[in-house]
């Protein structure tokens, strides 16, 4: 009970037992209340405890390997203050002192490592200098010994990597023999010492070529991973072990000794199996997998497709494990931004064009595909009977908590607060995970929220075909998804680095001058080795006239695709000759396709600002714009029109006008953030709205949006395939129909371009948000020989959605 004296105790034992079941069995939960505990204890020691040394380095060790599974840099970064604490109270002569060496040290070398190239070398170097005196206070034949040693070992093996000098690499092996003759047959970790001598034998062999060494190592690595339990998380880094030695094997050209005669295959096995080995946590998995993708595409192995859907598969589910969206980003910078794609390509190279599409759509996106789970109607699934209609309920309960946003916790808040937060997430993803998986046992629902089938990705193009670009340095494709015939795959003349350069040239380009001759250069070789090949095959499918999506991927995500063309006397435009709306993916034209009840009176907002905070001038065609917007709609007696001035529109104002519109038009200045794009946004009176604030908002019954600022359908280059920006964000968050900008959008241009869509929207007085892409194309076409518009001007804005 709470003021009990022996709480502390109890405490740290009960978080004890916790960790050593974590380490058998890898259950997560485990380790995050084991930490808790830990935390509570250390909290009822005072500085002068006898046990708080112990409690230090134990939340610290719980800490390093909550940071292995999960990858958070905050946890390594506390566990090394922690234990330098926990040494600071063991002085010269402690029984503990060497044990606490050795803790500090370890973790010293995995923040060196976990930095990779830009690891701080004072960590390594600091570590084999603890790690000394660690083995010093420890004569031969002393039990304690056995950490020192092991611990030297792995980081002179480091050391010899980073500075390659010989003399470290023969010590560690050295010490490794040592560590492993205190472990004899028998021994419960022996397999531990094994692995490691095996590791340090792999590595002399690929510098002196003694094949005593891998024939040695391979011996090893086997009888380690003999030693195991079924589904103990260490077998993951024995299989890491074994598939680079058994590829050893296959590079030279040797057999190994035993019944396994195909080396390469073993080696997939063994990274396939780390990748599959649910007890050894998503991140460990995760990285395993993206290593079986390198290994298989290097030898070009038959299981490169299976890696490549394992990886995106485990990417998903780490992601979901992360609270917010703008935390989800940074998680994707860490992997690779191409995974999709490349999978995609991969599939191509062996015909199987459905199977690239389902790719995408599994790979692509995921910071959307996260959030859109959690609003997903299931009004079907209640004729299921009453054990659905409870399931339907638990799951609107918990999609409705996680759709809301993480509690902002404030600057200094303390760790145990952090994480309390953290784990409640985590437990409420599990929850929600564990309903879903019941969902599919119901009649009909057997794939719900189930990386889509083609069969059903197919279905979204009866309303004209779809075109899926894909840009990867294996190749550039094309594939042209019609409603009802097979996919065609298209042959691009064109590389990842010439559109990489394309890409460059055009965000590069300031003088006005220089930009327009790079765009019409880049309208020429769009036309001449992407869009023309496209056109010569879709013929089959749409007539000219109709309306054709593009679904980019790659570099693609930043071009203009929809006016790609020759532009000279006599030369072929897109323009001319088809109607081009975007979409970010298949999956949120399907969302978009959903139909919904229509209210008979249209709920229209004109929303502007023209001076935000920071800005020196005034941008004069806002105030005008909204009088315009709502001229235009006058005649449509359907529309209750509301309008948001500059003086009104504060973004606390355009954020509710936002949520009670179902039809938008939005005048005054965009940003996008490249580094940070959840925070690009439509500046407002007081502070900005931005893509956050989007994000978490239910827009599911919006119609239209007319994104009258600048950069609104730009996205980041770092993670081009999440198509992370302002018109997307809307989409995403349910509005059917969005017209956004690809630059920045000049004064004199909105009133020409805003006065000819309207005229054609809803001219007639009639709403109907599949006009949009028609509208917008009529207008940019009725400008055409406006000299007082430059073509930049006339091409700058997109449709996205149906």
């Amino acid at each position: 009970m709470l003021g009990h004296p022996d709480r502390s105790s109890l405490l740290h034992n009960l978080a004890c037992t916790l960790s050593d079941r974590f380490k058998h069995k890898g259950n997560e939960k485990d380790l995050e209340e084991a930490i808790t505990f830990y935390r509570e204890a250390l909290h009822l020691q005072p500085l002068d405890h006898p046990d708080r040394s112990s409690t230090l380095s134990k939340l610290a060790n719980a800490l390093s390997h909550r940071f292995d599974y999960k990858g958070n840099e905050k946890d390594l970064e506390e566990a090394i203050i922690l234990l330098r604490e926990a040494l600071h109270l063991l002085p010269l002569g402690h029984p503990k002192r060497s044990s606490s060496l050795n803790s500090i040290a370890a973790t010293l070398s995995t923040r060196f490592l976990h930095q990779g190239k830009l690891g701080n070398c004072k960590d390594l170097e600091e570590a084999i200098i603890l790690l000394r005196e660690a083995l010093q206070l420890e004569p031969l034949g002393c039990p304690d010994r056995f950490p020192s040693l092991n611990n030297l070992a792995t980081t002179l093996a480091h050391r010899f990597k980073h500075k390659g000098n010989e003399n470290d690499l023969e010590e560690a092996i050295t010490f490794f023999r040592e560590a492993l003759d205190m472990r004899p047959v028998g021994h419960p970790r022996r397999s531990l010492s094994l692995n490691n001598l095996a590791n340090a034998l792999s590595v002399r062999f690929k510098h002196q070529g003694n094949f005593e060494d891998v024939h040695e190592a391979l011996a090893n690595a086997r009888s380690a991973l003999s030693m195991f339990p079924l589904n103990h998380p260490g077998q993951s880094l024995v299989h890491r072990r074994l598939s680079e030695i058994y590829l050893l094997f296959h590079q030279l050209g040797l057999h190994s000794t035993g019944e396994d005669v195909d080396s390469l295959n073993v080696a997939i096995h063994h990274l396939k199996a780390a990748a599959e080995l649910t007890s050894s946590g998503i991140l460990f998995r995760l990285r395993a997998s993206l290593h079986w993708v390198s290994r298989a595409k290097q030898y070009m192995h038959s299981s490169l497709l299976d890696a490549y859907a394992t990886s995106m598969q485990l990417l998903d589910a780490y992601m979901s494990a992360t609270a917010s969206v703008s935390s989800r980003h940074q998680t994707m910078k860490f992997f690779p931004p191409t995974l999709a794609v490349d999978a995609a390509s991969c599939a191509l190279q062996r015909d199987d064009v459905c199977h690239a599409v389902e790719l995408l759509e599994q790979g692509r996106t995921l910071i959307w595909t996260q959030m859109s789970r959690f609003r997903i109607p299931l009004d079907n699934a209640l004729e299921c009977g009453d054990e659905a209609e409870a399931l339907v309920k638990k799951f609107r309960e918990l999609s409705s908590i996680l759709d809301t946003p993480p509690k902002d916790l404030p600057e200094g808040t303390p760790r145990v607060e952090v994480e309390a937060e953290a784990t409640r997430y985590t437990h409420l993803v599990d929850q929600w995970s564990k309903v879903v998986e019941e969902i599919r046992r119901l009649d009909g629902f057997s794939r719900f929220l189930l990386p889509p089938l083609f069969s059903d990705l197919q279905d979204v193009a009866h309303g004209g075909p779809i075109v899926v670009l894909i840009a990867s340095k294996l190749s550039c494709d094309a594939i042209i998804i019609p409603h009802r015939h097979f996919p065609v795959r298209v042959r691009l003349n064109t590389s990842f680095v010439k559109l990489r350069r394309m890409v460059m040239t055009l965000r590069r380009t300031v003088d006005p001058e220089d930009r327009k001759r790079a765009l019409g250069n880049a309208l020429q070789e769009l036309w001449d080795d992407v869009v023309s090949y496209v056109v010569d095959n879709l013929g089959q499918f749409a007539q000219l006239g109709s309306r054709i999506w593009w679904c980019p991927t790659s570099f693609f995500n930043f071009l203009p695709l929809h006016a790609a063309g020759e532009y000279k006397l006599g030369g072929k435009n897109l323009p001319n000759l088809y109607i081009s709306s975007y979409t970010p993916s298949l999956s949120a034209l399907t969302r978009a396709r959903r139909g919904h009840d229509r209210p008979q009176l249209v709920p229209f907002a004109a929303i502007g600002q023209n001076h935000p905070p920071g800005f020196k001038f005034t941008l004069s065609s806002v105030e005008p714009e909204l009088e315009l917007v709502q001229s235009l709609l006058s005649p449509a007696s359907c529309v209750s029109f509301t309008k948001v001035n500059s003086v009104q529109s504060t973004k606390s104002v355009a954020l509710r006008t936002l949520q009670d519109h179902h039809w938008l038009h939005l005048a005054c200045h965009g940003i996008q953030k490249f580094e940070e794009p959840f925070n690009s946004a439509f500046l407002m009176r007081d502070e900005p709205l931005t893509l956050l604030d989007i994000t978490q908002t239910d827009l599911s019954r919006h119609e239209f949006a007319f994104l009258s600022a600048c950069e609104t359908a730009v996205g980041t280059m770092q993670t081009p395939d999440e198509v992370i920006h302002l018109a997307a964000g809307l989409q995403f968050a349910g509005v059917k129909s969005v017209i956004g900008t690809l630059w920045n959008v000049e004064d004199s241009t909105v009133r020409h371009l805003v006065e000819a869509f309207y005229k054609n929207f809803c001219g007639d007085g009639k709403m109907n948000s599949k006009r949009a892409a028609r509208s917008l194309h009529k207008a940019v076409q009725s400008l055409a020989n406006n000299r007082d518009i430059p073509l930049d001007q006339r091409i700058v804005f997109i449709h996205i959605g149906i």
